[in-house]
């Protein structure tokens, strides 16, 4: 499968395999990378924290029921062990950032789908509207950016 979805890089599709429906877009723009970017480097483990809070953008994570994702941000609190192949440690967290007419694969379809596999914070954001989402298992929260956030695992970033 991952293969496949690697394939499709090479023409400049973004796969993704979630709960067994197969999820494109095309490569992200530059708004969008500049927003993954500055949220990448706001994140940081609150103090006393035993959370590494080690992220990474846009790499193939293979979640329990063998779907593969590709996060915009995937925060670990340790680093993964895998290198070469798609990363089977569940993530603390995810962020996505909404890609104009992608709206309901980020808005709607990823953060359920997170949260079924046991991730515990899902942040979205839409780089349009400012709107910020934190969702966990227990509810939802809506923001305007900039806003910083505290997640379950103890690391911080501003959105």
């Amino acid at each position: 499968m991952l293969k496949k979805l690697l394939e499709a890089d090479a023409i400049g599709l973004r796969l993704e395999w979630v709960g067994g429906l197969p999820l494109w877009e095309a490569q992200p723009t530059y708004r969008h990378q500049k927003a993954v970017d500055r949220i990448r480097q706001s994140l940081r483990p609150k103090e006393g924290a035993s959370c590494a809070c080690v992220h990474v953008a846009d790499v193939y994570v293979r979640f329990p029921d063998g779907s593969y994702k590709r996060p915009d941000i995937a925060i670990f609190c340790r680093e993964p062990e895998e290198l070469d192949e798609a990363i089977t440690l569940l993530p603390e967290a995810v962020v996505e950032v909404v890609s104009r007419g992608y709206e309901a694969k980020d808005l709607e379809i990823g953060p359920r789908f997170c949260l079924s596999q046991g991730v515990k914070d899902v942040v979205v954001f839409d780089p349009y509207t400012l709107l910020v989402l934190h969702l966990r298992r227990d509810g939802a929260s809506r923001y305007v950016s900039p806003v910083e956030l505290e997640l379950e695992a103890g690391c911080l970033l501003t959105v």
